[in-house]
């Protein structure tokens, strides 16, 4: 009887075993549709799995690069924008000295300077031929001195400027043999280049520094009417002091 009654048991027992788990499985299922509570029921509940899937999880670390592919390369990218300038750096060492070269060919250069030799003698004589020319019907020479006129006459400011502008002085004798040559030019009254504008009584050459010849007439100069601060030269190669605005020949003088 007692052993009866416990096979009863142990044989209801077997049946309602199985159908607890079934209970519990599908209890938990359901619990487990929301992904919010799965977690939750994972947490307390490891044994039973949870079906619904879960969350990606962090991006793990990059790789090293990889080996390049053995395909056609594609092309190469234009080149890009030009940089800034860089420092100069210092100079370099000197190279070298390089071998003597081969001497010149100096035939041409020969020739061309005996060429222009040849010239300047040619003009040379030529030179001379137009001062020949020009001592004879304009002016005279002596030595290193030419005197030429034109002929006009006017105060003693524009004949000095008219010397000026042709690079020459007023004719100024500094010896008897310039005096001499001076008066045959001009053979009339003619200014020379001796004023004494700066100090009365004191003559001096235009050029500079006082007088070193004079061939004044007999008691000049006077400075009459105290006006008189310029010089002519007579037609009879004697000075006299004379007013500048007055108007007498102009000679000029031209270095020889």
């Amino acid at each position: 009887m007692g052993t009866a009654s416990t096979l009863r048991t142990s044989v209801r027992s077997m049946f309602l075993r199985p159908s607890l788990a079934v209970f519990l499985l599908c209890v938990v299922t359901a619990s487990c549709s929301a992904p919010q509570n799965c977690e939750d029921v994972q947490k307390t509940c490891s044994v039973i799995a949870c079906n619904t899937p879960g969350r990606d999880g962090r991006d793990g670390p990059k790789g090293e690069k990889g080996e390049p592919g053995e395909g056609l390369r594609g092309l190469q990218g234009p080149p890009g924008k030009l940089g800034p300038p860089g420092i100069q750096g210092p100079p370099g060492i000197p190279g070298p000295k390089g071998p003597k070269g081969d001497q010149g060919d100096c035939s041409a250069v020969e020739a061309t300077l005996a060429r222009l030799e040849q010239e300047m003698r040619s003009l040379k004589s030529e030179l001379d031929r137009v001062k020949n020319l020009q001592s004879f019907s304009l002016g005279k020479k002596n030595g290193k001195k030419w005197y030429v006129t034109n002929r006009e006459k006017m105060p003693f400011v524009q004949a000095k400027s008219l010397c000026a502008q042709h690079q020459a002085t007023i004719a100024t004798p500094k010896n008897a043999e310039e005096n001499q040559a001076i008066q045959n030019v001009a053979n009339d009254s003619a200014f020379l280049g001796i004023t004494d504008m700066q100090t009365e009584g004191q003559f001096m050459y235009v050029t500079g520094g006082r007088i070193t010849y004079s061939n004044w007439k007999t008691n000049e100069p006077n400075n009459h009417g105290s006006g008189e601060d310029c010089v002519i030269l007579l037609k009879e190669g004697i000075w006299n002091d004379v007013s500048c605005s007055s108007s007498y020949l102009v000679v000029c003088e031209f270095p020889a």
